[in-house]
């Protein structure tokens, strides 16, 4: 990942602007009536609606090579059958705000005030970067997607002064002592290994105005 620091310091010289793809997933009544139940059951927040403020920039890999089956994994309002490990949580979708291809093309998912299913005990004010890769837990994004990455993350900063933190999902447990910590089910996690410590420390590296995951 050094030498994709090195790389990066080159490419971010050449880009102008950042550019955003809209390529939204469905998110109609029953995923937002879904996830207002999700809400209920792990937060005790009786919601109204699925209105989020954005406290927590959190990234991730999908686990997938592909972006076309990436995408696969979030278009069903209801979680697909091959998440035992998620199921008894819920049945809503997992969803991200963010998909990073492996050549940093950037799309945006769903309103980025919406709640989505990517994080547990963080998703009522965490927004969601998703980079296509990491299949058999192989730390392999790309230099473009770590570019990309860090446009993204300081474009959020700009929209949303509300934002604090920065982490990888390998950080979530960090949280658990944070005042922005819902998740009542104390049974309820799952371990986590994206992005991978060397992305987080080389987006750490040129990123300014955010604070760490909470570790100790």
């Amino acid at each position: 990942m050094l030498k994709l620091f090195l790389t990066l310091l080159l490419i971010t010289t050449t880009i102008n602007a950042l550019q955003i793809i809209q390529n939204p997933i469905e998110f109609g009544k029953l995923r937002i009536e879904l996830s207002k139940d999700y809400i209920k059951d792990h937060y005790y927040i009786d919601a109204k609606d699925i209105k989020i403020i954005p406290k927590i920039i959190m990234i991730h890999y999908t686990g997938i090579d592909d972006f076309e089956k990436s995408m696969d994994r979030f278009r069903s309002s209801i979680l697909l059958s091959d998440r035992p490990d998620i199921a008894k949580a819920g049945i809503v979708n997992v969803s991200a705000h963010f998909m990073v291809e492996r050549d940093g093309t950037i799309h945006q998912l769903m309103p980025l005030d919406f709640m989505a299913r990517h994080v547990i005990g963080l998703n009522y004010s965490a927004i969601g970067i998703e980079n296509v890769g990491g299949a058999n837990h192989k730390s392999n994004l790309t230099v473009e997607q770590l570019s990309s990455n860090i446009q993204l993350v300081n474009y959020l900063k700009k929209e949303f002064d509300s934002i604090e933190f920065v982490a990888g999902h390998s950080e979530y447990r960090c949280f658990e002592k944070n005042k922005l910590w819902l998740e009542k089910d104390a049974n309820y996690r799952t371990q986590k290994l994206d992005p991978g410590k060397a992305f987080m420390r080389d987006l750490r590296a040129n990123i300014k105005g955010f604070k760490a995951a909470p570790c100790d």
